[in-house]
């Protein structure tokens, strides 16, 4: 799996060209940013990464993408709530984008994707932990997942893809991932839904994708009442 992922690493090139605004710990970390960037604009740039060969176009509008909307069924796993604040880059500041595309996919606890077929076997009929919202009022794009497992050749993380402007006119597309401290899953890691599968050979330190710039795609992962939070910012700006 992994050898497949870093070999489509080469092609994030053909995405439009975006901006990213700086990441992690919602408003809060919004505001600060921009009380110390008075002289510089708010918004930074941030890298685009590959999707990888898992992307699977379910048209799947949902919040909660646990569930396999065919069986039922959810995914085991620590719950993790993850929220999307995507802006639009204004001249030098961020406004609200409302009506962005935000798609979110990732695998199970055991390391499995749905919707395809590889030497770890075949979910090509399943849809778990895949879909989509689009942004609010104010931006915000709000799913319920379950923290990642990991599968040989990654460390650990998820999936996501934006993508902005009305049906029928030129779209813009941003894909990246997002990464997780390894403190914290080696803790995930020993309970019940994700043990029995051995140490992890691949964290961040030795990941390809990761050295590529994913320090600055970090969450800041909060624990609440036996789930996680956390929150990404980010900022778009087209291309001229």
């Amino acid at each position: 799996m992994g050898k497949a992922e870093t070999a489509k690493a080469g092609k994030t090139g053909r995405r439009t060209a975006l901006s990213l605004l700086a990441l992690a710990g919602g408003a809060a970390a919004l505001r600060a940013i921009g009380a110390r960037a008075q002289n510089r604009p708010a918004c930074t740039v941030r890298p685009e990464q590959t999707e990888g060969p898992y992307f699977v176009d379910t048209q799947l509008a949902r919040s909660d993408i646990r569930s396999d909307p065919d069986t039922g069924s959810a995914e085991p796993g620590v719950p993790l709530r993850l929220a999307f604040r995507v802006s639009r880059i204004d001249g030098g500041g961020c406004a609200a984008l409302p009506g962005a595309h935000v798609e979110l996919w990732q695998c199970n606890a055991r390391g499995l994707y749905s919707g395809v077929r590889d030497s770890q076997g075949d979910t090509s009929d399943r849809k778990f932990l895949r879909g989509y919202q689009l942004t609010d009022a104010s931006g915000m794009a709000r799913f319920v997942t379950i923290y990642p497992g990991w599968y040989p050749g990654r460390t650990v993380h998820l999936h996501f893809m934006i993508r902005s402007g009305e049906a029928g006119s030129r779209r813009e597309e941003f894909t990246s991932q997002l990464y997780f401290d390894d403190a914290l899953s080696d803790r995930i890691f020993e309970q019940a839904q994700y043990a029995g599968r051995g140490p992890r050979p691949v964290r961040n330190a030795r990941d390809g994708i990761y050295r590529r710039g994913g320090s600055q795609l970090m969450l800041a992962v909060a624990e609440r009442d036996g789930s996680l939070e956390a929150s990404f910012d980010i900022g778009l700006e087209a291309s001229r």
